[in-house]
């Protein structure tokens, strides 16, 4: 059974990276309002993770229905785990604070945008997905369940599996040669240096 100071920890972050998300999409909401548009998801997979850090997270805590797929870890797990879901949340509001207004949900490149290549953008193209990696990575050893441990995971993988190659096909389309440079000098997921 999974210590509740880690069911805790898990919601607590999970309010926390709402709270990030929502503060730095109204520039986004604010947009589409003055156009007069709602744009449709760029891909039917954009709500999928939303199942595995939120919706089995909830059926795992308020009901018994998974309690078949339980797993004890030692304390220590629960502590890395936790550790690793603060570092996530740190680089999910270091990417949408570097983007700043310039963050979107779906893909596209506002009119006026820069290429974005400093912060944590320095080093890594995708941050956010970065992020949500290492979040996907603590909730297993937060949520003691075989299904609710790994549901991140399984539905966030399919997810930028599809999204990651549009998002660069759609950079390298607006900025051309200054993205396939900005592409050589980092990493996509994870750091590079030197």
């Amino acid at each position: 059974m999974t210590p509740p100071v880690f069911i805790v920890a898990y919601f607590t972050g999970f309010i926390v990276a709402s709270a990030i998300r929502l503060v730095y999409s109204r520039e986004y909401r604010r947009r589409i309002r003055k156009e007069g548009k709602r744009p449709t998801p760029d891909t039917p997979l954009v709500y999928l993770p939303a199942l595995g850090f939120f919706i089995v997270p909830l059926i795992f805590v308020l009901t018994p229905i998974l309690s078949f797929a339980d797993y004890a870890l030692p304390f220590w797990a629960g502590l890395a785990g936790t550790g690793i879901f603060a570092l996530a949340i740190w680089l999910l509001w270091r990417s949408h604070a570097d983007l700043g207004r310039y963050f979107s949900p779906v893909i596209e490149v506002v009119e006026g945008q820069r290429l974005v290549t400093d912060g944590v953008y320095r080093r890594i193209r995708h941050p956010m997905y970065t992020a949500h990696l290492l979040w996907g990575v603590s909730q297993p050893l937060l949520l003691w369940n075989w299904v609710a441990g790994f549901a991140l995971l399984a539905t966030f993988v399919p997810f930028i599996v599809v999204r990651m190659p549009a998002e660069e096909r759609a950079m390298r389309q607006q900025f051309g040669g200054e993205y396939e440079t900005y592409e050589a000098r980092t990493g996509r997921l994870l750091p590079r240096f030197g």
